[in-house]
């Protein structure tokens, strides 16, 4: 159950997130007290660029929190080197655990038995409180794949689908927002530029396009920048406490 405690702008040490309350998610989950993040991706850097800010917000504020990741691809190359990398600066002080898999990349709808295993096992290892994904409405397979098999595995979890901005023009209107501030936002540009070299040739690829969103993002939830996330499913309880 969720019980909704939004964020107001100017509001000192607001998270934005929402509270997990209510007998459903267990008595250890009251209040907005997060224990457990899950985080997963069809690529290495799908994570950062749709969650990074947020992964940063949460970390700093939720001390010590298990993070798990599932990146699909990319295993046993350069790229799960800096994704190992990357993730340990965007979840400073998290219990973080990742699993790089192999699957080749832009496959994933041939290998879909694989990849729904492995979303599998990671909801066997983990009952997070909020779960990061790729959105249902993303243009690249890979994404969309992942994305419709999450609520398979994880049935009544809340769910987050990042945006990852791209030549396919896909961004839509996204309906929650993580605000961020202004040394978040440049924290995060700066670390997707650090961790992930092999993506510097990417016309898209630049701190002007990460913050530019998050600029925009920001906007369309009062504040300065921001992350935003599709939600497809959401259960209030707006009886818990505050």
């Amino acid at each position: 159950m969720i019980g909704l405690r939004p964020y107001r702008a100017g509001e000192p040490g607001g998270t934005g997130l929402p509270a997990v309350t209510g007998a459903a998610a267990g008595p250890a989950r009251g209040g907005a007290r997060l224990r457990s993040v899950a985080a997963v991706a069809a690529h290495c850097d799908d994570i950062a660029i749709g969650a990074g800010g947020t992964l940063l917000t949460i970390c700093a504020s939720h001390p010590g929190i298990r993070v798990d990741a599932l990146v699909l691809s990319g295993g046993g190359t350069e790229r799960e080197q800096e994704e190992a990398a990357a993730l340990a600066a965007f979840c400073p002080g998290a219990d973080l655990r990742l699993t790089v898999l192999k699957l080749p990349d832009g496959h994933l709808p041939a290998h879909w038995d694989e990849a729904k295993a492995a979303v599998e096992e990671l909801r066997a290892r983990t009952d997070p409180d909020l779960l990061l994904a790729p959105h249902a409405g993303d243009a690249h397979q890979d994404h969309r794949g992942l994305a419709r098999l999450v609520p398979t595995a994880f049935r009544d979890h809340l769910v987050l689908g990042y945006e990852i901005v791209k030549w396919d023009g896909d961004l839509g209107r996204p309906n929650a927002y993580q605000p961020l501030e202004p040394e978040v936002a440049e924290a995060k540009a700066a670390l997707l530029l650090e961790h992930y070299p092999s993506q510097h040739g990417r016309s898209w690829y630049d701190r002007e396009v990460f913050l530019g969103l998050a600029r925009i993002r920001g906007v369309e939830c009062h504040a300065r920048y921001a992350e935003a996330f599709h939600v497809a499913k959401l259960t209030l309880d707006l009886t818990a406490g505050g």
